[in-house]
């Protein structure tokens, strides 16, 4: 009876050896690369994102970066970004991309703090989610979507896990002499936001990335040009020369060109110098 026994012990730990082994095998299997259309974070239609992940990924090596479109604050989508979606496929593959919407502002529904609450949503989400990515984050933002992605990055940072950020020809600060100057800014503003300027400027400043920024800002690129009629020169050059001042690393080039409508080869130039920051960066 007492061999029976041992041998009943013997044949349970070498099934228990191969049940464990089983599930080890499971858990360390690589993920196959997987893409999530229109994840949803909040109750508006609007509040989705699209989520690549990429093969192999893991939470302690898979990077991710945060895509915020442009359109003024009014408009745009979150497929104005594709041609960056792809790009960073093609010469970032190992990284996860959140290309996302916001909800729009419309005529009483005001942009501000609804639009910058939706971008700290989504990026909550992806680090409070089970996605298989890391800590690890940066932001490209064109033109409104740079302006939200430069004020998250240097007001909900917190725990410093956004290592980097990029404004295409985005804002940066709303008490520029060239907007405050320019009665359509203005009125611009109160539509945005049903705050007159001249009753509270302040308000203004609360929402410019220049007057955030601070010494512990993630390293931070801007691209912008010397033509556009929507975002003066003035708003990359006054955040890279307060950056430079804060000791914050940044890049700063000027193109020939609009509101991002530059040359072939210097959208090109744009791009590669993008890729290369995220990789020496994030």
């Amino acid at each position: 009876m007492k061999t029976k026994f041992v041998f009943l012990i013997l044949l349970f730990l070498i099934l228990a050896s191969c049940d464990s082994k089983t599930d080890a095998d499971v858990t360390s299997a690589p993920l196959a690369e997987e893409t999530k259309l229109n994840v949803s974070y909040g109750t508006n239609n609007q509040q989705v994102f699209d989520l690549y992940l990429p093969a192999n990924r893991s939470k302690t090596t898979t990077k991710t970066l945060i895509l915020v479109h442009g359109g003024g604050w009014i408009g745009g989508d979150k497929n104005d970004m594709n041609n960056i979606v792809n790009i960073i496929k093609q010469n970032l593959p190992k990284y996860a991309i959140a290309n996302i919407n916001y909800r729009l502002a419309t005529q009483g529904n005001y942009a501000f703090p609804m639009q910058i609450n939706d971008v700290n949503a989504v990026f909550l989400a992806l680090k409070n989610g089970n996605f298989a990515i890391s800590d690890n984050f940066g932001f490209i933002g064109v033109s409104a979507g740079g302006h939200l992605s430069l004020l998250q990055s240097y007001t909900n940072n917190t725990d410093n896990s956004i290592n980097m950020v990029a404004s295409i020809v985005g804002p940066t600060n709303f008490k520029d002499s060239n907007y405050i100057n320019n009665p359509a800014w203005i009125a611009n503003y109160l539509a945005l936001t049903g705050v007159n300027f001249n009753d509270n400027p302040i308000y203004f400043e609360q929402l410019s990335p220049l007057y955030k920024a601070n010494p512990t800002s993630p390293a931070t690129i801007l691209l912008y040009g010397n033509a556009d009629p929507l975002v003066p020169t003035t708003q990359g050059q006054d955040l890279h020369e307060k950056l430079n001042l804060l000791g914050v690393y940044n890049e700063f080039k000027l193109y020939n060109g609009g509101h991002g409508n530059w040359t072939a080869q210097d959208q090109l130039d744009a791009y590669t110098s993008l890729v290369n920051f995220i990789k020496l960066k994030l």
